[in-house]
């Protein structure tokens, strides 16, 4: 391996339906998700994956991602040495600005490679493990309340304890009922947490917020829109339950906003965010300088992009929050892996082999892929 390269790179166009659509304060998903693959084959013949998934309302689009990779960061990466991963990706960012899902997915793929040829896992090529196990958090978005509470009913007792609720999208007399109901049944048994992914305005915002409160959140996540860092300064002197950033919090620069202005106690660290495993374990690094824990986010990854996403987790400790990586399990009706990353006792196992750790069924891909473009 010491000499390979990357000799091919071949791009898939998946478009995958779920199970139930999801309201969510910045916009709605029903029907299907659209992700982008990345197979990318080094001199030596071992293979590596990637996955880039967007929200066209969050980062970008997937016809985006598709384009950034297959046009402007293909003759970039042809020929470059697969383990010099930091260099070839300060050199996609020098090719392209922005398209963070893009070049995530390129990383991801390239430490796969790596993580085969040398048979290490990538957490181990992050630092090594300080976990094995990740909290599974669920969210509570089906329009349908009365089957989210159903499902409830089946995933507590089976250890699934942590549940984040979608709250601003229906009226706020509705969200009440809803957290009181969850209280009722299940009591201090759960790790109950709220998401308005931006969906009050900051006028206002404040008594809603103590309204939820009474509730006993972990925490509030991004209440206001991304720029109201002002508000969400407030919001953490005003309430007892932390606030977490989430759209105020994509990169760097943006988190030392936040901690300028103590405008979060904690962040949510999105792959397709940062652009980057490396660079999401160097925002954490600021964080943990604050004493902001991280939250293990996602937008709509399949089991690709979450197999990376647990590597990142079980090397990064300041990641301590749980993820919410149940897509694959609880909202994709199929997924292109041989075999789901396991879930265990309301916990993601994070995968022991090499690489990601996972294995991609090509007939799963071919069968899903709208567009391939491999050249």
């Amino acid at each position: 391996m010491s000499g390979a390269v990357v000799e091919r790179i071949r791009l898939f166009f998946i478009e995958s339906p779920i199970k139930m659509a999801r309201l969510q304060g910045v916009g709605n998903v029903k029907g299907t998700v659209k992700r982008v693959l990345v197979e990318l084959t080094a001199s030596d013949g071992v293979v590596g994956w990637g996955e880039a998934a967007p929200w066209e309302v969050f980062t970008g689009t997937a016809e985006a991602a598709l384009a950034a990779i297959d046009v402007y960061l293909r003759p970039v990466l042809i020929g470059r040495p697969v383990k010099r991963v930091r260099e070839t990706m300060a050199l996609l960012d020098r090719a392209l600005v922005g398209h963070a899902e893009a070049k995530v997915a390129i990383e991801m793929a390239l430490l796969d490679i790596v993580g085969k040829a040398s048979g290490l896992s990538v957490a181990d090529l992050l630092g090594g493990r300080v976990r094995d196990t990740i909290p599974l958090s669920f969210s509570i978005a089906d329009p349908d309340f009365a089957a989210d509470l159903e499902r409830m009913r089946a995933m507590v007792p089976a250890g699934n304890v942590i549940y984040k609720v979608k709250t601003g999208v229906k009226p706020h007399k509705e969200d009440l009922a809803h957290l009181e109901a969850m209280r009722s049944e299940f009591g201090d048994a759960i790790d109950l947490r709220l998401d308005y992914n931006q969906a009050l305005q900051p006028f206002g915002a404040i008594k809603i917020l103590r309204d939820v409160d009474a509730f006993a959140p972990t925490f509030i996540e991004q209440p206001v829109p991304r720029d109201n860092l002002d508000a969400m300064a407030a919001f953490v002197a005003a309430l007892d339950t932390p606030i977490l950033a989430d759209e105020s919090c994509f990169d760097a620069r943006d988190l030392n906003e936040v901690i300028r202005l103590k405008a979060a106690n904690a962040i949510s660290v999105k792959l397709m965010k940062a652009g980057g495993l490396l660079k999401a374990q160097a925002i954490m690094a600021i964080a943990d300088q604050a004493g902001l824990p991280g939250y293990g986010g996602t937008l709509w990854e399949g089991g690709i992009g979450l197999a990376a996403g647990t590597q990142l987790i079980a090397a990064t400790p300041g990641i301590s929050l749980g993820c919410e990586f149940y897509m694959p399990h609880h909202v994709l009706t199929e997924d292109v892996l041989e075999e789901r990353v396991a879930n265990r006792n309301g916990h993601v196992v994070v995968p022991d082999g090499p690489g990601l750790g996972i294995r991609v069924s090509e007939a799963s891909v071919r069968a899903n892929a709208r567009i391939l473009a491999e050249r």
